[in-house]
């Protein structure tokens, strides 16, 4: 009985949602659309550009990364691969150098599956259609409705976390979205809500990111200057940064590991991480679970006693790590498979010239820590 009263209630929401949308209907994406002709943000390079590949990678960059961040990397990606022809023929280590630093390595991943599905699928041209592009790799549901949005006017709605909040907010719903029948639902009053025309497209689609980045902020929202100021049923209830609501918290672990730091003439020693997991794809010095299993591996190379440097604490969406660099300067080391079979890597490693490194996709840390070594 409870699970159908929970159903029930849940239907029961979900309906008095769609009417708050319906009766927002068409005023709502006609201010957005008015005000972000004129106030919305109009400097950033992907915008303005009908261009399917532009948009879509500065989709993927801008996923939980800050503006700001991204203009650097979107401007050397455009220059290195201008096209997606050229990124699909590169190889997977020039896609991760040019992305190291940007975190998240799994969308640079994807980034390169899709361009070749691109090219292998649809004859080197983003299709036009939502549904499409969802299937293409690493392209999620609200992904494809951006790019069909403002490239194709497809009538399609986005729901990134900006957006979920000033639609919760706008229609005062505080439903759980860490339930996710509560999620479909604002699905559907986001797409009650889409502008009539499909030429305004475009304009609402960047309105509603421009409004959550700049107006309708996560904390202290500039209310007055909203375009929904009068329409917003959180500002009224005077509670806006009450809005949206998930109660489901992502889980932090922590780790600690240890890098063993082995240099030969001008050059580190770099395995290849696993295609899995953390870290994936890069290139890394060799990571320990323990000191002891690290001067171990040294000991059975019979390296010079690693010298301890000092750790680095790094943070990941997930997870606490902490790095702790043991450096080994070397002059007479034993032969590449001696150094695999040591490090306990099965596809091995090479000697990296220091002066190259930048042509490999390096984890932000590692690159940090080589970038500031000390020269002894």
């Amino acid at each position: 009985m409870r699970g159908r009263a929970s159903k029930a209630a849940s239907t029961d929401s979900s309906q008095d949602l769609q009417q708050r949308a319906t009766a927002l209907t068409p005023e709502l994406a006609e201010r957005l659309v008015a005000w972000e002709r004129k106030q919305g943000r109009h400097h950033l390079p992907w915008q303005g550009v009908r261009d399917p590949y532009r948009v879509w990678l500065s989709e993927i960059m801008l996923q939980q990364t800050q503006v700001s961040t991204v203009l650097a990397y979107f401007d050397r990606f455009v220059s290195r691969f201008p096209d997606v022809k050229a990124l699909a023929e590169a190889t997977l280590d020039d896609v991760l150098a040019l992305w190291s630093g940007l975190g998240y390595y799994s969308r640079a991943r994807n980034l390169h599956r899709c361009a070749q599905a691109v090219m292998a699928e649809h004859g080197g041209q983003f299709p036009p259609l939502a549904t499409a592009l969802q299937t293409l790799p690493g392209i999620g549901r609200s992904t494809a409705a951006a790019i069909a949005a403002f490239c194709f006017d497809e009538r399609a709605t986005i729901l990134d976390g900006n957006v979920k909040r000033v639609l919760t907010r706008v229609m005062a719903w505080g439903e759980d979205l860490a339930v996710s029948a509560h999620e479909r639902a604002l699905w559907l009053a986001a797409e009650a809500v889409l502008p009539a025309l499909a030429a305004d497209m475009p304009a609402y689609t960047q309105g509603l990111m421009d409004l959550g980045a700049t107006v309708c902020t996560q904390r202290k929202p500039s209310c007055l200057v909203c375009p929904w100021v009068d329409l917003c049923q959180a500002r009224m209830q005077g509670q806006p940064e009450a809005y949206p609501v998930k109660t489901r918290k992502l889980k932090r672990s922590r780790r600690e590991s240890w890098w063993l730091w082995l240099e030969h003439a001008d050059a580190v020693w770099l395995v290849q991480r696993p295609h899995t997991g953390v870290w994936a794809g890069l290139w890394t010095m060799p990571l320990f679970d323990s000191e002891e299993a690290l001067l171990a591996a040294a000991q059975a190379l019979n390296a010079p006693t690693p010298e301890p440097q000092p750790p680095i604490d790094h943070v990941l969406t997930h997870l606490d790590w902490r790095l702790n660099p043991r450096r080994v300067l070397w002059s007479q080391p034993p032969a590449t498979t001696a150094l695999s079979q040591a490090c306990g890597v099965g596809a091995g490693g090479r000697w990296v010239p220091l002066s190259e490194l930048s042509s490999l996709g390096l984890p932000a840390p590692l690159r940090r820590l080589l970038d500031a070594r000390p020269i002894i």
